[in-house]
């Protein structure tokens, strides 16, 4: 029955029949080792034949009907080959005597046929659902691991208040967290004048490279956020910063796929560059036995985003990295997409800086975020230890990555690109949950 279609027969039906079965037979070997009902029967079944020349097995009845069965049986099997209707009856009453009662077999059977039934049901069940495609699996993992992160609290009044008791420094990533494109997000002003009130120290960091701190500082202001250039810290400044402190040769260049912030400041510690926003129009034209000169004094390629990146930009890089002795390959950040405008998102420097690692099978060295130059070199500033710093973002793998992998408490932030979704794919988990950095404000009445 096990075996038989769904088709043909239930789940229900032929477990129950199963699980019936399987007493009965249980039943009937109790009642053939309780009096040998069994072996009479099969006695006065034998053919003739058999029963005259085989001796009749005696039962094992006991007690004083035990002598009269085996008289029965002998008279029987001398007389004729074919036993008494009598007998026969003798018999079988002598079974039902010794045998379970009917009462006893009702309540085996019924639980049993109760127990068959839910086994079906539950078979039928398992059966009657398909199994998953590769995508609907997919699907479905995803859909579970999001209702997973759902289920993660925001972060709660108490816990607002004690980040802020704990932290001496907040360090907000911009695109997605203070602004999305030329939008300023709501509440952002009163929540900034709220944490200062309360003494804290504020830096903005950001992987935009298109402008420099004094550019970004222009941004702010426009936007109505009282900023010092000071607490401003871009990619541009970044890859500046990383310079001076590696003592860049004042004889030597960097060539720049970016524009003016990084321009501007290369400017300011007195590092020589070509390329940037001069190259903007360039192109190659492919003839015969053409080869695009380069400046075998370049010792380092700057890639930052690039509005009017090219072919030539793309040449002029593999060569220097793959031709000038110990060119150095330096990436603003990875970002694979940012915030130009609030409409939607756009191709980020990840996608410029994968064209260079294309063509050269070299790794950058990357000055922006998740990299720890900028939160180093804060955390000197300030004189505080970074455990005493959180890093606020709308990234996981930039913002969130850059917090943990310098050890700082972290803040993920719904306001930018991240979505319950993102984060519940993501291996990386933030220490806290808001909906966007306005949140600390319900603290602002209490206090």
């Amino acid at each position: 029955f096990f075996f038989v279609p769904q088709t043909a027969m239930s789940n229900v039906s032929k477990y129950i029949v199963m699980s019936m079965m399987a007493t009965g037979l249980v039943a009937l070997t109790y009642t053939a080792a309780s009096n040998g009902a069994a072996t009479n029967m099969w006695t006065l079944v034998q053919t003739p034949a058999t029963a005259a020349v085989g001796t009749a097995v005696r039962p094992q009845v006991p007690n004083t009907r035990r002598a009269a069965a085996q008289s029965s049986v002998q008279d029987a099997t001398m007389s004729t080959n074919t036993p008494s209707r009598s007998t026969q009856v003798d018999y079988f009453n002598q079974a039902a005597a010794h045998g379970p009662s009917l009462a006893s077999m009702f309540l085996v059977l019924f639980p049993t046929a109760l127990l068959g039934y839910f086994i079906g049901a539950m078979r039928g069940t398992q059966q009657a659902q398909p199994p998953l495609a590769a995508a609907d699996y997919g699907a479905t993992q995803t859909q579970a691991m999001a209702t997973y992160t759902s289920q993660k609290e925001f972060i709660t009044e108490a816990e607002k208040a004690a980040l802020i008791d704990n932290t001496d420094c907040f360090v907000f990533d911009c695109d997605g967290v203070i602004w999305k494109g030329d939008t300023l997000i709501d509440g952002v002003p009163e929540t900034l004048d709220f944490l200062k009130s309360k003494g804290k120290k504020l830096f903005f960091v950001t992987n935009n490279s298109t402008k420099s701190r004094a550019g970004y500082l222009k941004k702010f202001l426009s936007l109505g956020l009282n900023i010092q250039a000071d607490e401003i810290y871009s990619s541009s400044y970044a890859a500046a910063a990383y310079f001076e402190a590696n003592n860049f040769p004042k004889h030597k260049k960097v060539y720049i796929i970016g524009e003016i912030g990084i321009c501007e400041e290369l400017d300011l510690v007195g590092v020589n560059y070509i390329g940037g926003p001069a190259d903007a129009d360039k192109k190659i034209d492919l003839v015969p036995g053409f080869a695009l000169p380069h400046d075998p004094d370049v010792a380092a390629v700057v890639v930052g985003f690039d509005r009017h990146f090219n072919y030539h930009k793309i040449q002029y890089a593999q060569l220097c990295i793959n031709e000038n002795p110990g060119c150095r390959f330096i990436a603003t950040n990875t970002d694979a997409v940012t915030h130009l405008t609030d409409a939607q998102e756009w191709a980020g420097n990840g996608s410029m800086v994968g064209c260079i690692k294309g063509c050269t099978g070299k790794e950058p060295i990357v000055v922006g975020k998740p990299s720890g130059f900028m939160m180093d070199n804060i955390a000197q500033k300030l004189g505080i230890p970074k455990s005493k710093i959180c890093m606020v973002g709308d990234r996981l793998d930039t913002d969130i990555l850059f917090g943990q992998q310098n050890g700082t408490n972290t803040m993920l932030v719904y306001s930018g690109v991240t979505t319950p979704e993102k984060l519940a794919a993501s291996p990386v988990n933030p220490d806290n949950l808001a909906n966007s950095i306005a949140d600390f404000l319900t603290l602002k009445q209490r206090w």
